[in-house]
């Protein structure tokens, strides 16, 4: 199913994000973690790619394995550090599995390469417009809603990003954030500039300490002094800090879902424990 489809809907989904072993590591164990969240049913399950980021690898085959759940999957391209010979190779084995959502990203360059590959498509716009030629694919695409940190702005942010809406992609997905007001502020933002298409809420539920540091890091993301004051109280006790984290970002989800934003895109890293809580809190919210 094309989560286009899904989001023509008037009811608001929640789906969920894992990431594959590296190559060479376990693959079952990602395999029973993709049983375990999809048995949660969220509307899809997005597999980010495997290290180097250049071949399909476990990515292709955790998305085939949780379509055999009957829960569409959502896998993401990268095109960075692929040529694209490449990318027509990873295109053409995902319709070949039959495989309908992509989510089309530039992506980051693996450690030790310090240009983009030669050939390659150098922005996710291109990308987008290469995977809509195919026609058979509904196409992700990620934005910030705090800007992207190699952004000058968020004006010329939202401008790069209008070139992947117009090149095809049907839908957005948001990095986390902390405060939905970002969010609000943002999408308001969009609306400005001619941007339609539905927007899906990152929610990364933080259980510990020193994740949400290194998120912090990477990502340049805003830490509310509501969420820095749980963090300073229970960040030195792990089960605390967990409940808590799961309880803020419960929070988060309800009142987007009280303001109809269209998805909520839950960044599980690979914890079904948690997955599974926020499911719970939100079993009766998201009956019809």
């Amino acid at each position: 199913m094309y989560i286009s489809d899904m989001l023509q809907k008037k009811k608001t989904i929640v789906s969920c994000e894992i990431f594959p072993p590296k190559m060479g590591t376990e693959l079952e164990r990602a395999y029973e973690i993709a049983g375990e969240i999809a048995a949660l049913k969220p509307a899809f399950i997005s597999i980010t790619c495997g290290a180097g980021a250049n071949k399909a690898g476990y990515t292709e085959e955790l998305a085939r394995h949780i379509e055999s759940f009957g829960v569409p999957a959502l896998a993401h391209v990268t095109c960075v550090a692929a040529s694209k010979k490449d990318i027509k190779a990873i295109l053409d084995s995902y319709a070949d599995k039959g495989i309908k959502n992509l989510l089309a990203l530039r992506g980051d360059l693996p450690k030790g390469m310090t240009q983009p590959a030669e050939g390659s498509y150098k922005y996710a716009n291109e990308l987008v417009a290469e995977i809509k030629k195919r026609g058979v694919f509904c196409i992700g695409a990620a934005c910030y809603p705090e800007g992207h940190i190699e952004s000058a702005n968020q004006d010329n942010d939202i401008d790069r990003l209008k070139q992947k809406v117009d090149a095809g992609c049907n839908f957005l997905t948001t990095q986390m954030f902390f405060d939905n007001n970002i969010l609000y502020k943002f999408l308001y933002k969009l609306s400005q500039k001619g941007i339609t298409v539905p927007v899906l809420a990152g929610i990364m539920p933080v259980s510990n300490k020193k994740q949400i540091r290194r998120i912090l890091e990477l990502s340049g993301t805003v830490l509310p002094s509501r969420f820095a004051n749980i963090i300073d109280k229970f960040g030195d006790r792990p089960e605390a800090m967990k409940q808590a984290g799961i309880a803020y970002a419960t929070e988060q989800i309800i009142d987007l879902i009280a303001n109809d934003v269209r998805g909520i895109h839950i960044y599980t890293m690979n914890k079904s424990d948690i997955a599974r809580e926020i499911m719970h809190n939100l079993s009766s919210i998201l009956e019809d």
